[in-house]
């Protein structure tokens, strides 16, 4: 109100400019999975599932990220994934981890470069797969089932324009690769490739 009302010259400063917002006390975040829950999600999850499941707790990047993959991104000679974020726009520089690595090799290799590496995830978009991570949640017993499978036509709100939000989704994974980066000893910002925004 008062930026408003300083725009259409009602007033010449904004004393409400240098306060900072107030955080909502009931207001739920992400946090990251125990490795129980991972265990858990893997259990219901299908192979294309399970396999962006380990690419996003071994490297941290959002699902939008991961569906983009393609064999062109991966160099199992260097022993790293290079990418460009499409949220940042940051190129990124990703250790293999031997697990990952151990998966990588046992997926089905394409003669073509830019083939992705998850060809259902690649044709779909990503509401839709944040919506049936929701279901696999679910069906882990991570999260509540919910009463409309889509609330709010794929927007993520239900009724009233809220938010869904039960404190978990695939955006915890990437939580899970900070936290256990961060309890192996590796520093914020140690080169592990992980950009946090």
């Amino acid at each position: 109100m008062l930026k408003a009302a300083r725009r259409d010259g009602l007033i010449q400063d904004d004393p409400g400019e240098f306060v900072n917002l107030v955080k909502r006390e009931n207001a739920e975040s992400r946090r990251p999975f125990t490795l129980g829950d991972i265990k858990a999600i893997l259990e219901v999850a299908n192979g294309e599932w399970q396999s962006l499941i380990k690419f996003g707790l071994y490297t941290g990047q959002r699902l939008s990220d991961l569906v983009l993959l393609s064999w062109a991104n991966v160099d199992l000679e260097r022993n790293e994934i290079r990418l460009v974020t499409s949220k940042t726009g940051k190129m990124m520089l990703i250790p293999i981890a031997d697990p990952l690595r151990r998966h990588i090799l046992s997926l089905p290799a394409s003669d073509d470069p830019k083939a992705p590496l998850h060809s259902r995830a690649y044709n779909c978009k990503i509401s839709t797969l944040s919506n049936q991570f929701v279901d696999l949640l679910a069906a882990a017993g991570l999260r509540p089932r919910r009463q409309d499978k889509y609330p709010g036509r794929g927007s993520g709100k239900g009724r009233a324009g809220r938010r869904i939000h039960s404190g978990v989704s695939f955006h915890s994974l990437r939580h899970t690769a900070v936290t256990l980066l961060k309890d192996a000893g590796i520093p914020r910002g140690g080169g592990h490739g992980i950009d946090r925004s």
